[in-house]
């Protein structure tokens, strides 16, 4: 049965990856509601259901719109998959039990994220917002620790980045800030410094590659909301036991 939930999540993760790549590139162009139907942003020709079957569609299209022949960007189904597999990987080591909706919450919110940062340099404060009430939601119903930890966790993302940006004259922005402020009160002050750090080391790491490869200059802005997305979930799965390997091999 473990096989069938997985392949069940797979298929989940990739409808509604699908369905957060809308959401990514509409929201911030505020026409989310405008138009109903799915269109290609060259020609602007609305999109039949066969166009927009997740990962498929793309491939039996030759990853070309079927109407403009216009390149499909790489990153849709990428982020297709992307989600599709993190649905099934959260419930093979979860389960069925309430932590796996948390991580579903992220996972969607980290993906709409990513798109949207990636296209625009925008983290959209009302996608933000929806998915505070959706946590608030979840800590109401499923209670796990002290909500005063949850409450310091949001306050050391929103100020603690708050002092970054002002120490840094910009380095980070206030879409950053925010998100960040939201990772903290999902995960608490313990987790969200896991995931800031793990954010900050691999955002350093592809920055020296462009940059070395004259792919970016010096000054140009840069999206960090994927490398707090990657750190993020990098730190719900594995935060306590990085945290638990470095406090055993330093301070014990």
């Amino acid at each position: 049965m473990t096989i069938v939930f997985s392949f069940y999540f797979l298929l989940l993760g990739l409808l509604f990856g699908s369905f957060f790549n809308v959401v990514g590139l509409r929201v911030p162009k505020r026409e989310f509601l405008k138009r109903k139907r799915s269109y290609c942003p060259k020609c602007l020709h609305s999109l039949s259901w066969f166009d927009l079957i997740p990962l498929i569609s793309y491939l039996l299209l030759g990853a070309r719109c079927r109407y403009c022949k216009q390149k499909i960007p790489l990153l849709y189904p990428l982020m297709e998959c992307t989600s599709g597999i993190s649905f099934m990987f959260s419930f093979i080591l979860l389960g069925f039990q309430p932590r796996l909706v948390l991580a579903l919450l992220l996972l969607s919110l980290l993906h709409i994220i990513i798109v949207s940062d990636l296209n625009y340099m925008i983290i959209p404060d009302n996608i933000l917002v929806f998915f505070f009430v959706l946590l608030m939601i979840y800590r109401i119903f499923v209670p796990s620790g002290l909500w005063w930890g949850f409450l310091l966790g949001a306050s050391v993302g929103l100020f603690g980045t708050a002092m970054i940006i002002m120490l840094s004259r910009g380095g980070m922005g206030g879409g950053d800030m925010k998100l960040l402020g939201l990772v903290g009160f999902a995960l608490g002050t313990k987790l969200l410094l896991v995931a800031f750090f793990s954010a900050i080391v691999m955002g350093a790491i592809v920055c020296s590659v462009l940059l070395r490869s004259g792919l970016i200059s010096r000054h140009q802005p840069f999206p960090f909301g994927p490398f707090i997305a990657a750190g993020t979930i990098i730190s719900f799965f594995y935060g306590t036991k990085m945290t638990e390997w470095y406090i055993n091999r330093f301070f014990l």
